[in-house]
């Protein structure tokens, strides 16, 4: 009988240990997997042949420093993972590989308001396509990342919020994507996958502590405490969109007055133009407009900006991140209304706080929330199913 101190129960948590530090970071030199995991650099490598002929890791020779190293990922054989993104306005579907590589992707305009059953119909659909379109069937998915624009209910799994996606109440995303596609799903509300995709890809890389803020047709942050998306104990965390700006102004969708939300999201400032630029507007050509100098468009570009900055110098006031980024529609905007965040946090928020926070826009644009749905597979998925499939490693005992 093994004891989860003998040296088999040992040898397998150094295994799963080194596994999910590649798993979470897509390669690491073997230096780096060992300062990462505190395991000697002659453990790591050993630890490293072993899972190399097991079929686990791949292993290229690369340089770090000026100085030759060795580079280990996972294997693009062990399988894939996919990423699916419902947005108000479009469906897109990623898949991707164990070593962070992405093979295919694919959007299509969907109105996520209207139908609940048509949304999964079309992302059934467009899951089939992809996967079948890189040659692989659904026995080599190891799991699906699901993000929806609006809070997950921790405790019963379905959206926490009838006033953002009404069509959808009662329903468990979770459960109805992963009864279609016969594998297991995992599922986060919109910012949180940003924050993820960004952390992972983009413009958080290198930090442990950010906001990722989406402002789209709501206002909603993705919060990373020392490298995990905290969500807080109820599935909420984040909706800085209903933080309150004047309590005597326009009354929002959660029922408060002067949200930031009322101040920031689509809905409430494309009819501050409408009159003059037509009713067809939408935020992609506002900012369009205003990069092209229209005054009213940088005019309310700017207002919007500021009004976000309120919002993130509370941010830092109360979690102090070291960097925010900005997605959704208005970061295509740049300076325009990053200037204006910076004017508002600069006022707002505690010297000291101000001081250590940079504030830029993501590097990943609309493909933020669906490689955040790939990440949210990387960093859930168990190590065991990984080490399972090997035959000189699937008889050691599973740590827990």
């Amino acid at each position: 009988m093994q004891t989860p101190g003998s040296q088999s129960s040992l040898h397998r948590a150094n295994l799963e240990r080194v596994v999910r530090a590649v798993r979470l970071a897509g390669s690491l030199t073997q230096a780096e997997i060992a300062r990462s995991t505190g395991l000697s650099a002659a453990t790591v490598s050993n630890i490293v042949r072993e899972l190399k002929d097991g079929g686990t890791v791949e292993v290229t020779d690369t340089s770090a420093g000026g100085r030759r190293a060795r580079s280990v990922s996972l294997s693009g054989d062990a399988g894939i993972v996919i990423g699916v993104d419902f947005g108000h306005t479009h469906l897109r579907v990623a898949v991707g590989n164990l070593a962070h590589q992405v093979l295919a992707e694919k959007s299509a305009p969907l109105d996520v308001d209207a139908s609940w059953a048509d949304g999964f119909d079309r992302a059934e659909a467009l899951v089939g396509e992809l996967i079948a379109g890189i040659g692989v069937g659904l026995e080599k998915v190891i799991g699906v990342g699901l993000g929806v624009p609006g809070p997950i209910d921790v405790e019963s799994g379905t959206l926490g919020s009838t006033a953002i996606l009404p069509g959808w109440a009662g329903i468990n995303p979770r459960q109805e994507l992963s009864q279609r596609l016969g594998v297991p799903v995992y599922v986060d509300n919109d910012a949180n996958l940003g924050a993820l995709g960004e952390l992972v890809w983009g413009s958080g890389r290198g930090v442990k502590d950010l906001a990722y803020i989406k402002v789209a047709s709501g206002v909603g942050a993705g919060l990373v405490i020392n490298g995990q998306i905290y969500r807080g104990p109820g599935g909420t965390a984040g909706e800085i969109g209903h933080i309150t700006l004047d309590e005597s102004g326009p009354v929002c969708r959660c029922g408060n007055r002067g949200c930031l939300e009322t101040f920031a999201a689509a809905r409430y400032v494309l009819p501050l133009l409408q009159s003059t630029h037509g009713p067809e507007l939408t935020m992609e050509r506002v900012v369009e407009l205003a990069r092209e100098g229209d005054p009213g468009c940088r005019r309310v570009i700017a207002d919007v900006g500021r009004h976000v900055g309120s919002g993130v110098a509370n941010l830092c006031n109360v979690l102090n991140p070291s960097r925010v980024v900005l997605g959704g529609s208005l970061a295509e905007a740049g300076e325009l209304i990053l200037a204006p965040i910076r004017e508002s946090v600069g006022r707002y928020a505690i010297p000291s706080a101000a001081r250590q926070l940079s504030v830029l826009t993501g590097s990943l644009g609309g493909r933020a929330e669906v490689l955040g749905a790939l990440a949210l597979v990387l960093s859930e998925m168990g190590d065991s199913t990984l080490l399972a499939g090997s035959p000189t490693l699937k008889l050691l005992p599973s740590v827990r």
